[in-house]
């Protein structure tokens, strides 16, 4: 099953904070993500700062095309999540 998004808010630099239906909610750093053709322009903190969350396809995007499916996000979110839980921070 597709995890639901239901909302997603930039924090900083390379970040957004992802919340899902089912309670996970994680600021994920996307900086490693950027790489390949569509991702490139999002380098620009400016340009990837301008995400929309589009709920029909649920999920972030942006307006040169780049887009991550939801269940990569929702790894990444309930892996961050997990790790604060325990308690460890991987700051």
């Amino acid at each position: 099953m597709v995890p639901e998004l239901i909302a997603a808010t930039y924090i900083t630099e390379y970040t957004i904070q992802f919340c899902f239906a089912d309670g996970v909610v994680a600021d994920v750093d996307l900086k490693d993500e950027l790489w390949g053709e569509v991702f490139e322009p999002l380098k620009d903190v400016e340009v990837f700062k301008s995400f929309t969350f589009d709920k029909e396809l649920n999920t972030v995007t942006w307006t040169s095309g780049a887009d991550f499916a939801p269940e990569f996000l929702y790894e990444r979110a309930s892996a961050k999540a997990s790790t604060a839980e325990d308690g460890v921070s991987r700051r």
